[in-house]
């Protein structure tokens, strides 16, 4: 059987993925003293690419100019950076990447992408100003059994079924 023919490999054990999470985070509050999340990491590369082109403005900036001459200089950073390259080496390993816009028959790729790129804009603007992404937001607030962090983690799971109702017909197959 040629490489190219391959079946890719298994999605891993949900559950050992779970664990491997929760010691990630264990971890993070033993050796740093805080949580996991991805929203920071991302403002601070923001800060560091606005700053290539505006330094003055980044720097005297409210929100921006509180990181300094070295925005990148902060854990969530290395964090996010070690999430992006070990999905990427994940999908390698398994032989899980392709290009390719995944979307169902009743809808366009322009139309999956743009539903892409809103959603990820507002998610990323409600994620700073909430002062926390949902990965913060779930994984470590829950884990400190914050009743806010719960109650949003179900309000999440519940506004994701009701999204995935409403738009069950651009998925068909």
């Amino acid at each position: 059987m040629k490489t190219h023919d391959r079946k890719p490999n298994r999605y891993m054990n949900p559950y050992l993925g779970g664990v491997g999470v929760g010691m990630a985070l264990l971890l993070s509050f033993l050796i740093l003293g805080a949580g996991l999340g991805a929203s920071s990491g991302l403002a601070r590369c923001a800060a560091w690419t606005e700053m290539r082109a505006f330094r003055t403005h980044v720097l005297t900036s409210e929100y921006f100019g509180q990181w300094g001459e070295n925005p990148l200089g902060y854990y969530l950073v290395f964090m996010l950076l070690g999430t992006f390259l070990g999905g990427v080496v994940s999908a390698v390993q398994a032989q899980r990447i392709q290009i390719g816009v995944e979307r169902g028959r009743t809808c366009s790729p322009l139309r999956r992408l743009l539903y892409a790129l809103f959603g990820g804009i507002l998610v990323g603007f409600a994620s700073r100003l909430a002062s926390g992404c949902t990965s913060g937001q779930a994984l470590t607030g829950t884990a400190m059994l914050l009743t806010g962090s719960i109650i949003f983690l179900v309000c999440i799971f519940v506004g994701g079924y009701a999204t995935a109702w409403l738009v069950r017909r651009q998925w068909d197959d």
